[in-house]
């Protein structure tokens, strides 16, 4: 039984989560919770216990100082509840950690144990992953669910995926077998230049959960930080002409695919977001909320998993080198079948969290790490067939 003495009753809860790992290409999905947690100003009221639930030798916890005493950081994931005040106020609780290396049908449960409690009435699940789309574009976020209700009323894809799966995947069944509503919101990361950080994924993906919620997220510098990484990488290909041609023929597919949306749904969706901003929401000022009276979780457990810090996009990869192309074409946990990227997968090695995305047509086997290191039977649910 989980008891949360802290935690007022909260309004309208939604549960936000995102991992690390797999299912984070460019760390788009992680460092989109870590804006909302940071923008309004959240702070963490529990933590799972790290011991349960993660490989140390796979994700390592860091020594730091602390004016002189040596303390350690345990990767884990943590819980934090941000209350947002204004003309529509909705409170959210946010999920934000490293995929687990074991027993992922415990840590489903134990984190549905908390939303049961909160009351929390829709779980809203991110992730990004590798795709053949171009940087110049916009960023495709398709929004997937396993209840098919909530795909007719919410005009989301039912998913039909079949094949091995994340977290997020996991997850997601387990709160459509708890009869908890459940979406998630996938991001595609073009696959050249696949490196974190990517503010444009992630600002997409804040968008798309700006629409679900119906809640004004402030965006802060997000908006700034993607044009400066577009503009970045636009400099980048263009040093490197054969880049640049694929980069003009992954333009090209991707106008014609949806030169019909371009003219109706996406153009109004653009422009009521537009409206909604400019006069009908409360402003960042007033949007921002104070978090629950949880208090910190203390030094032993201090949140590791911010976002990465600002830099320059890296060169971007050769369409030719370092890439394998399956020919199954299956895609990733309900993401568009033509989003099919390759298998690098960049590291961090600040604290030895691997770090990648699951790609559309050549996932990983459940719990093997992105460095292709096995973490044991226990990372992945049993049966396949699920999600």
């Amino acid at each position: 039984m989980i008891e949360l003495e802290g935690v007022p009753e909260l309004i309208d809860p939604v549960m936000v989560a995102a991992f690390e790992g797999w299912n984070d290409a460019g760390d788009a999905a992680s460092t989109a919770v870590a804006h909302l947690d940071r923008e309004w100003k959240g702070e963490v009221f529990a933590a799972l216990d790290a011991e349960d639930y993660y490989d140390f030798q796979v994700n390592r916890p860091t020594v730091w100082l602390d004016g002189g005493v040596r303390k350690v950081t345990w990767p884990t994931t943590r819980l934090s509840v941000i209350r947002v005040t204004g003309d529509k106020p909705r409170d959210l609780v946010l999920v934000r950690g490293i995929e687990p290396s074991m027993r992922w049908r415990s840590f489903c449960n134990e984190i549905l144990g908390f939303a049961h409690e909160l009351g929390v009435e829709m779980v809203v699940i991110l992730g990004a992953l590798l795709g053949d789309t171009p940087h110049t574009r916009p960023v495709p976020v398709s929004g997937v669910t396993s209840d098919a209700d909530l795909a007719r009323t919410m005009d989301l894809e039912e998913t039909r995926y079949e094949g091995p799966t994340g977290i997020v995947g996991i997850l997601q069944e387990a709160c459509t077998h708890a009869g908890v509503p459940a979406v998630s919101l996938w991001a595609a990361v073009p696959h050249y230049v696949s490196q974190p950080p990517n503010p444009k994924a992630t600002l997409a993906l804040l968008n798309r959960l700006e629409d679900l919620i119906d809640l004004r997220i402030p965006l802060g510098e997000l908006p700034e930080d993607a044009r400066a990484w577009q503009v970045g990488v636009d400099q980048l290909a263009a040093e490197d002409s054969e880049v640049a041609e694929y980069v003009q023929t992954l333009e090209e597919a991707r106008d014609t695919a949806e030169l019909p949306e371009a003219s109706g749904e996406a153009i109004a969706r653009e422009f009521e977001r537009y409206l909604r901003r400019r006069d009908g929401g409360p402003g960042p000022g007033q949007a921002g909320g104070r978090a629950t009276d949880g208090g910190e979780a203390g030094s032993y457990l201090r949140d590791s998993s911010g976002p990465g810090s600002r830099s320059r996009p890296p060169k971007p990869q050769r369409p030719d080198a370092g890439t394998s192309r399956p020919a199954d074409g299956r895609p990733a946990d309900g993401s568009p079948s033509d989003h099919r990227p390759t298998d690098g997968k960049p590291s961090d090695e600040s604290d030895g969290t691997s770090r990648g995305g699951a790609s559309s047509d050549d996932p990983s086997p459940d719990g093997t790490s992105t460095d292709g290191t096995s973490t044991g039977d226990e990372n992945g649910p049993e049966d396949s067939s699920e999600e």
